[in-house]
């Protein structure tokens, strides 16, 4: 696949999501480190979403439960280079009927090259990463590219 590069902007577009026994310790670390992620774009799957703006007193984009699809509307955001990076506390003791839809969600995160924290402790190394405050160049996956090629293959 080819690829091409791309700025991450100063400000970045985090996506936070916990699974239900997860959720108190996602609010707890965004309570923690409010003074950097305050100053980025949040949004947030269902529930997540709905506690963590009320209780952080700040604006989360909203959008629908991950078993519901929020999962697969963060991934389609993130084919779009709209998410920046993901802090996703899912609990590995607890098997989840939607499965599959994170599967797929950390399957694209890989593909986009779009950074991705599964617990505390590697989110704590992200936000405390210099790149957090600053543009980033990455390299993604040229689709324009992979479709001309597609397309060409194609019989007339």
């Amino acid at each position: 696949m080819e690829t091409k590069l791309i700025t991450i902007p100063k400000q970045k577009r985090i996506a936070l999501i916990a699974h239900d026994n997860m959720k108190l310790e996602m609010l707890s670390w965004c309570q923690n480190n409010f003074d950097i992620i305050k100053k980025h774009k949040l949004f947030a799957t269902g529930t997540t979403g709905h506690l963590l703006e009320q209780e952080l007193k700040t604006p989360i984009t909203k959008l629908i439960s991950g078993p519901l699809g929020g999962d697969q509307q963060i991934g389609a955001l993130l084919t779009e280079q709209k998410i920046d990076m993901i802090v996703f506390f899912w609990d590995p003791f607890e098997p989840m009927p939607h499965d599959p839809d994170v599967k797929a969600l950390l399957r694209v995160a890989a593909a986009w090259n779009v950074a991705v924290a599964c617990n505390r402790t590697t989110a704590d190394f992200m936000l405390s990463s210099p790149l957090i405050d600053t543009e980033h160049t990455i390299s993604i996956p040229d689709y324009d590219a992979y479709l001309s090629k597609r397309l060409n293959t194609l019989p007339n």
